[in-house]
């Protein structure tokens, strides 16, 4: 299970970034102070930090600027989450190390779903393998095939898509409007049925085994999940 940490000064939105995450399948370690956090990075390294800017003490850039000279952390990446909206305090963030920045208010899925995209842009970074491998399912990115229970699953491009985006992000809920976006595109304006229809497929060729783990989230979106889960 992948650890983020969460810096935040604010007890309410803490605790509620850390529920929402823990919710979409992650293991969130919440610090008040800048200072707590990178002394537990020392020896707990996360897959990625979310950093409020204006922290009591030591404030949020001068952290990231911190963890960006630091040999053994300068690859984290990191998200930052703050009140300031002005263009000149997102270029501060960006160009003192942040990977993406988000202003409050702010919505938990949108959250979730950038920092999906941060690890995904992570994974790829440090040489992602061609295949994938999660319980009774293999898929190969290289050659676009699927074999369940090592028999081969033909499937169509955009059910190939799907699978993989979701095998990518086991173990975490996807929203719909996430997979609608990545799999066709920002710009459609398609009957959100298609989701469904192309879900519903994927898991009939999938057969029991392999379908069970696509896991419907009702109001939200999909789980890729291990079966007895």
């Amino acid at each position: 299970m992948e650890r983020i940490y969460v810096v935040e000064d604010d007890d309410n939105i803490r605790d509620l970034i850390k529920i929402a995450l823990e919710g979409f399948g992650y293991e969130v370690s919440a610090h008040e102070l800048a200072e707590e956090a990178l002394k537990c990075m020392e020896t707990d390294k996360p897959a990625l930090a979310v950093f409020d800017l204006m922290l009591p003490g030591m404030d949020g850039l001068s952290a990231i600027r911190k963890i960006r000279k630091n040999d053994s952390l300068k690859d984290i990446p990191i998200l930052v989450l703050t009140a300031k909206d002005r263009e000149f305090d997102k270029v501060a963030g960006l160009d003192g190390g942040a990977d993406d920045y988000m202003t409050k208010p702010f919505g938990v899925m949108e959250l979730a779903a950038r920092i999906r995209s941060l690890l995904r842009r992570s994974t790829k970074n440090q040489g992602s393998e061609d295949e994938l491998e999660q319980y009774c399912l293999n898929l190969n990115k290289k050659t676009r095939e699927v074999y369940c229970d090592g028999v081969k699953v033909e499937l169509t491009l955009k059910e190939f898509e799907l699978l993989q985006y979701l095998m990518e992000n086991h173990n975490k809920v996807v929203t719909r409007d996430e997979l609608l976006n990545h799999i066709w595109g920002y710009d459609y304006d398609g009957e959100t049925r298609t989701l469904d229809m192309h879900i519903r497929t994927l898991r009939q060729k999938l057969g029991e085994n392999g379908g069970s783990c696509i896991k419907t989230v009702r109001g939200v979106g999909y789980r890729f999940i291990k079966t007895e889960e």
